[in-house]
């Protein structure tokens, strides 16, 4: 079964959340602060203050600085070098709190950076952590209206419970103040294939998703169990596998008792949580491994789904697969979105789920029905030995597409007749095709968009009174060689040999084969379903040699990642340019985040900062001051930067 959904719960309970939704939203909506990793609790990176405006939004200047509190640890290990800092921070009661690469959990005064304590549980002495290495992206924040609680995600896979008026562990919880999330979980071995990721409190649970080891040659790895446990108490209440076992619903779906071995299928991002209907909503990613599925024959639920499940129970509720036996790394990489739409007159409460393929996924929260059709469509079968790929993919009608899809003709480079056959005769070097053209051992594949996206981890933002998403993406192909896997290095039949590598085939003297813009914002009416407008992130290559003499519209960046911020008349966008990819002490690149006024798409203003930004921006008031606040740097050079403009 492709898709699914229950009966709702009884109208009595419905009626009882009722009663403390408001309380709960009033709460999470305090004037001028940032409770949650994404803003507002339902995930829309948005905040109402308008102190920063399009007027002087140009006065923006750096208010202050903090700088990591694990440099000193990183200087003194070359192991403990920590990634790029992609920590979004929270503002509650007056303190900024934040974790570091590390995993160091800080308390800071907002008006000035200044420390006020640090909590440093030595997460990093069990290894560097697979994938990213060393990185945080946040922590969450609960209370009972007496107590507060901050919880993290560790390197060495467990679920930490910091009192947040002291910095200590929470003793209570768990074992000396943390749960093991590797209990239950086969083949899992403490960061080096299996580390936390951010948590998600839900109600009287903190639930917590995890990161697994992408490029493996064994069949066999961790499956993406996620975990819940009590706040107060630590007790594991629920475990959901996305891969289910024998018996279980979906287990159908994996052919040959595949699922007894497959591991991933994981929650690396997070969910979100609706506490109207005590629902949780969890998307997940591709299973072992990304590129190959021969061993796992069948469409592989609950892999690249969005599941929604009971908080308090693990039940599911209700799911939708939006690809079918994954090959192309295409899980879904950012939280969804709670929003309270009108379609048609009529008004529905969704849930909203952006992807890298650049579909935007729209839900109704309680039933799980699409609030635009979603086609079952054909696409290609494989030709690679042993792969038995869908016979059809989802493809949703509504809203269009915020990205280039397919690397087909049709998306090539077009500003003048020789630009457009130099790119066609380099697309024929390639495996190319629509969407969904399942990866070939003939040549390298050429797959728009590429396994970063379309969108990513930075998500998108939503505005709550207009019913606008943001949508940051960019356009950035990647180039997959398939090879066979030698038998001495393991039992997977097939791994991605090359990543990212076309020998430069899929550019033009440096300048990209595709349309631009390379990295864009989309607005869309998730009212009506409609694109209302697109603007380019950046002027992108436009004095490059082929462009000479063209009057060539903003091109866009070339980025590594892009990330969003959406205020009640701005959206800032904070980027990461290729050249970032080095150390910040030997990138003079300019670090730019752009600001755009929200209703026409115009760009306002470009922040020029001297160390790039890896993470969504955050704003909060404080003492009658509008600040934003955004992680910059990587490694040693890591901060926070605050920006205001007073």
């Amino acid at each position: 079964m492709r898709f699914s959904w229950k009966p709702s719960v009884p109208l009595c309970f419905v009626a009882a959340m009722a009663l403390s939704h408001g309380s709960f939203l009033r709460a999470q909506r305090a004037e001028g602060e940032w409770r949650n990793y994404f803003g507002q609790a339902t995930g829309n990176k948005y905040s109402p203050l308008s102190q920063i405006h399009k007027d002087n939004v140009s006065d923006l200047r750096v208010a202050w600085r903090w700088r990591s509190a694990d440099r000193a640890l990183q200087l003194s290990n070359s192991l403990w070098r920590a990634g790029r800092n992609e920590e979004t921070p929270l503002m509650i009661n007056g303190v900024l709190y934040t974790v570091t690469g590390l995993g160091l959990v800080a308390a800071l005064d907002p008006a000035t950076g200044d420390t006020r304590w640090v909590y440093d549980p030595e997460s990093y002495k069990a290894g560097i952590p697979n994938n990213g290495g060393f990185l945080q992206r946040g922590l969450a924040y609960w209370t009972d209206g007496s107590s507060e609680r901050l919880f993290v995600g560790s390197a060495d896979a467990y679920l930490l419970s910091i009192d947040a008026r002291t910095g200590k562990p929470d003793t209570s919880f768990g074992t000396g103040g943390r749960a093991d999330l590797t209990v239950g979980v086969p083949d899992a071995i403490r960061a080096l294939n299996f580390t936390a990721r951010r948590p998600l409190v839900a109600g009287n649970v903190v639930v917590i998703g995890n990161s697994i080891t992408d490029q493996v040659y064994d069949k066999r790895e961790p499956p993406g169990i996620v975990h819940a446990f009590d706040v107060r108490t630590g007790k594991r209440v629920w475990s959901f596998n996305p891969i289910p076992r024998a018996g279980e619903f979906g287990a159908d779906t994996w052919l040959d008792h595949s699922s007894e071995y497959s591991g991933s299928a994981n929650v690396w991002s997070s969910g979100i949580y609706d506490p109207e209907l005590d629902y949780v909503y969890l998307p997940t990613s591709t299973p072992t491994n990304n590129y190959y599925g021969g061993h796992r024959p069948g469409d592989n639920l609950f892999a690249e789904s969005l599941v929604c499940l009971e908080a308090k129970t693990g039940k599911r509720v209700w799911h939708f697969q939006a690809v079918h036996h994954g090959i192309w790394d295409y899980d879904f990489p950012t939280h969804p979105i709670l929003a309270d739409i009108t379609v048609a007159g009529r008004p529905i409460k969704a849930v909203v789920q952006i992807s890298k393929q650049a579909f935007t996924y729209v839900f109704d929260r309680k039933s799980g029905v699409p609030v635009w059709p979603i086609e079952e469509r054909p696409v290609p079968a494989s030709t690679v030995p042993g792969e038995r790929t869908s016979r059809t993919q989802p493809i949703p009608v509504k809203p269009a597409p915020f990205d280039l899809q397919g690397s087909i003709e049709e998306n090539l480079l077009n500003f003048t007749p020789e630009l457009r056959t130099r790119a066609q005769e380099q697309l024929k070097t390639f495996e190319h095709g629509p969407l969904f053209t399942p990866l070939s051992l003939a040549k390298s594949n050429l797959l728009v968009p590429g396994i970063a996206g379309g969108a990513n981890w930075g998500g998108a933002g939503f505005d709550p009174d207009t019913g606008i998403l943001y949508v940051p993406s960019r356009t950035d192909p990647t180039v997959i060689t398939l090879t066979q896997v030698d038998p001495k290095q393991g039992d997977m039949r097939y791994q991605r040999a090359a990543l990212g590598t076309g020998a430069g085939l899929e550019r033009i003297e440096g300048l990209s084969i595709f349309k631009p813009p390379y990295s864009r914002l989309t607005a869309i009416d998730l009212n009506t379903g409609e694109h209302r407008w697109t603007a380019a992130v950046g002027d992108g290559p436009r004095d490059h040699p082929l462009l000479k003499g063209l009057n060539v519209p903003p091109l866009g960046e070339r980025l590594q990642g892009i990330s969003v911020l959406v205020t009640r008349t701005l959206v800032f966008v904070s980027v990461i340019p290729v050249a970032a990819a080095q150390p910040a002490e030997t990138d003079d690149r300019r670090k730019l985040i752009y600001v755009f006024d929200k209703t026409a798409g115009t760009l306002l203003h470009t922040v020029e900062l001297d160390a790039f930004s890896a993470a969504a921006p955050m704003t909060y008031m404080h003492g009658g001051k509008q600040y934003i606040v955004v992680a910059a740097g990587s490694g040693p050079t890591s901060e926070l930067i605050a920006l205001s403009a007073q």
